[in-house]
């Protein structure tokens, strides 16, 4: 007897019907082009919103600022962008040794002539540049305090320093050194002695025979100094090029005691003295009473 299995007749494979994954893979495609197509229609939206957000950040927080002349060298170069923080003045002085940027306008000469652009397309990218820290302005100023308000800043002592409330700085951690030469600047070649008035700051660039400075306004109105009120902000890093990456913290020298003056580093301590004092006689009269009793 023949077995089953001898007699089967081998079932023909069925043709395999592409009409479902085809109508799978247009819809696939379609998904595809609807969420590229959606991506290109959101883009400008994204990009508005994130000029936006810096806009605002570069207004209240934090702004980028493009560095157009060797005045603060070595510290910082020609070409370097720095982030400067406008909070920081809200939480505490200004204090000697910062890198502030300040506006100039109506108060000092630019130290960078800029060509004003001939179009309003390049007027409306010298805008956007300038917002983002890549293009100069020339209303802006980048120097170190030297002198804040009340200080007495003169030059020079017998060693050629600048001194500040008769204390002298030792300013060769940050005055521009010639890479080639290795020479460095002198403190300062023309002498000054002057008193820095309230709401006044005296200011210099790290560049001491290059730098524009408070030395050289001195014909000014403000004798030199400069408003406190039209300091943007301290540059607290550097952030382009990425090898020059780095903080610029306020060099030791300005953290000496001795340059508060006497008068001033009294007075946080006079309410005190004064309370002590105000409280005595009540605790006096309380013990008599306690003793009565």
């Amino acid at each position: 007897m023949r077995s089953e299995a001898e007699g089967a007749v081998p079932e023909e494979k069925e043709p395999v019907d592409s009409a479902d994954e085809t109508a799978d893979d247009s819809e696939e495609d379609g998904k595809r082009k609807k969420k590229q197509g959606s991506f290109w229609k959101e883009l400008p939206v994204l990009i508005v919103v994130a000029v936006v957000l810096a806009l605002v950040i570069k207004a209240f927080a934090v702004q980028a600022f493009y560095i157009p002349s060797g005045s603060m060298e070595n510290t910082l170069q020609v070409g370097d962008r720095v982030l400067v923080n406008k909070i920081v003045y809200h939480t505490r002085d200004i204090a000697r040794g910062d890198v502030i940027v300040f506006n100039g306008l109506d108060s000092w000469d630019p130290e960078v002539q800029v060509d004003e652009p001939s179009n309003p397309v390049s007027k409306a990218l010298r805008a956007v540049g300038t917002a983002f820290g890549v293009a100069p302005n020339e209303k802006d100023y980048i120097k170190r305090v030297i002198g804040i308000p009340g200080d007495h800043v003169k030059c020079c002592d017998a060693q050629g320093r600048v001194t500040v409330n008769g204390v002298p700085l030792e300013e060769k951690s940050y005055i521009f050194t010639d890479p080639i030469t290795h020479e460095q600047n002198k403190p300062s070649n023309d002498p000054f002695d002057v008193t820095v008035k309230p709401g006044q700051l005296w200011v210099m660039g790290d560049h001491r025979e290059l730098s524009y400075d408070s030395r050289s306004h001195r014909g000014d109105p403000g004798g030199g100094t400069i408003p406190i009120d039209r300091v943007i902000g301290r540059a607290f890093v550097i952030v382009w090029p990425l090898d020059r990456l780095g903080t610029l913290p306020i060099p030791a020298t300005f953290k000496q005691p001795a340059l508060e003056k006497s008068g001033a580093a009294a007075l946080p301590a006079a309410p005190y003295a004064l309370g002590i004092l105000c409280t005595l006689p009540l605790a006096y009269l309380r013990r008599r009473r306690h003793y009565k009793t």
